[in-house]
């Protein structure tokens, strides 16, 4: 895997596992359900992936987008490909939503609504209540 998969907690974080692509839980969640959907290559820009991995978008976005309505009911969501600091391709996916969403005892309010997402204002995760949240994510997953 490369190194931005590693980086953002890769295995502890693995949500699903498609052929060209991996579902992470982002340990920073500035929306509930927050997630990483990163590309397995070692490409640096996304039009040098495989064509397959481009395919495999369809899959795996149906996935996500299932998933995270049934897990939190999100009115919009944001596919954001930045790439600044981690550089191999990858998505920041962020349900969007107004109002509160409340897991484990955290509230998540979506700051940015209705406008950009606010990344900065997340709800950090580790150890085991990233581990919870990892296991919640995948019971929405089919």
């Amino acid at each position: 895997m490369n190194e931005t998969i590693a980086r953002f907690g890769y295995p502890a974080t693995l949500v699903r596992e498609f052929d060209h692509w991996l579902v992470l839980a982002r340990p920073a969640q500035p929306t509930l359900g927050s997630l990483v959907l990163a590309a397995k290559s070692e490409a640096t820009a996304f039009g040098d992936l495989p064509a397959e991995a481009h395919a495999g978008l369809k899959q795996a976005t149906a996935a996500i987008e299932a998933a995270l309505g049934r897990a939190v009911g999100y009115a919009k969501l944001n596919y954001l490909m930045l790439m600044m600091v981690d550089p191999h391709v990858h998505f920041h996916v962020v349900p969007r939503y107004e109002g509160v969403r409340e897991w484990n005892g955290h509230e998540f309010v979506d700051v940015g609504w209705p406008k950009v997402p606010d990344l900065g204002h997340a709800v950090a995760l580790e150890g085991e209540e990233l581990a919870r949240l990892v296991d919640w994510l995948q019971g929405f997953f089919e």
